[in-house]
């Protein structure tokens, strides 16, 4: 990251006072996946979801915090943290993290953290009895709603197959309400994923209308990996042929279909409920 700053104060300590400051430029470049990818970091807003991953042991490189801010424990822990670590601690003015952030009522600390190892190497199938694989998923806020649920029933994580949403993008982030940092992320093609699974262990499941089942009638097994489809394409006819078990779930009004992120997590549930009883 650019070293360039108004005041020091002591090592690790900067205060930024200028919007043309060259740090201030690079993180708010972050926002942007190109730039993203380029760095290999990320940013995360907001002292509880910064918490969360301190806790679950993701300690961010850079904190960026409003020069005036009320005085919390759990900010000094992980300012403290993060200084340990031999990372760096900026103060700075409201509208400056504002422009950083892109929000109006942007919050009072951002984190920017190395994006993760997101091989499908780096995943253990046998870590949990539930996984979720997204493909073409586009929407951010569904794929942060997908981590969410995948925290929620205890999933070793969430597979972005094909051309996925950026899981390190800001709205994907914040709608993992602090998912992000519990689960395991995977990003791969197709061909490379059904690799992976046909080489282990692994149910893979999915919605659909070809050969379905009742999804409160079916059989699950764990590792179960659940699949899930683009919002408005849902899955190619090809990928669900590779499944192991079709499931249908009933839709009792006008809508045919539910969205994307919540089919995945009524699914998730049932198989929970199957794999438990």
């Amino acid at each position: 990251m650019p070293d360039t700053s108004n005041d020091t104060f002591e090592p690790g300590r900067k205060n930024i006072t200028g919007f043309s400051n060259a740090t201030v430029k690079y993180l708010r470049s972050l926002r942007d996946k190109k730039h993203r990818k380029r760095a290999g970091q990320f940013l995360a807003e907001g002292l509880r979801l910064l918490t969360d991953a301190r806790e679950c042991g993701h300690i961010p490189r850079t904190l960026v915090m409003a020069a005036v801010r009320d005085q919390h424990s759990l900010l000094d822990a992980l300012e403290n943290e993060v200084l340990t670590a031999g990372g760096e601690v900026i103060t700075t003015t409201p509208d400056i993290l504002t422009k950083i952030t892109g929000k109006s009522n942007a919050q009072s600390v951002v984190g920017v953290f190395d994006e993760f190892n997101t091989s499908l190497g780096a995943l253990d199938r046998t870590a949990a009895p539930i996984w979720m694989v997204a493909q073409d998923l586009r929407d951010p806020g569904n794929l942060g709603t997908m981590l969410r649920t995948c925290d929620a029933v205890g999933a070793g994580g969430l597979i972005l197959i094909d051309d996925c949403a950026d899981p390190f993008s800001a709205e994907a982030v914040r709608a993992s309400m602090g998912a992000v940092f519990t689960q395991g992320i995977a990003q791969a093609r197709w061909e490379e994923f059904l690799s992976w699974l046909r080489d282990g262990d692994g149910q893979l499941v999915a919605a659909s209308l070809r050969d379905a089942v009742p999804y409160r009638d079916a059989d699950y097994s764990a590792p179960c990996f659940i699949l899930v489809g683009n919002e408005s394409q849902g899955l190619p006819e090809a990928y669900e042929a590779e499944c192991d078990l079709r499931v249908t779930m009933p839709m009792r009004g006008r809508a045919d279909s539910l969205n994307a992120a919540v089919a995945g997590a009524v699914l998730a549930y049932e198989v929970l409920a199957g794999l438990e009883g």
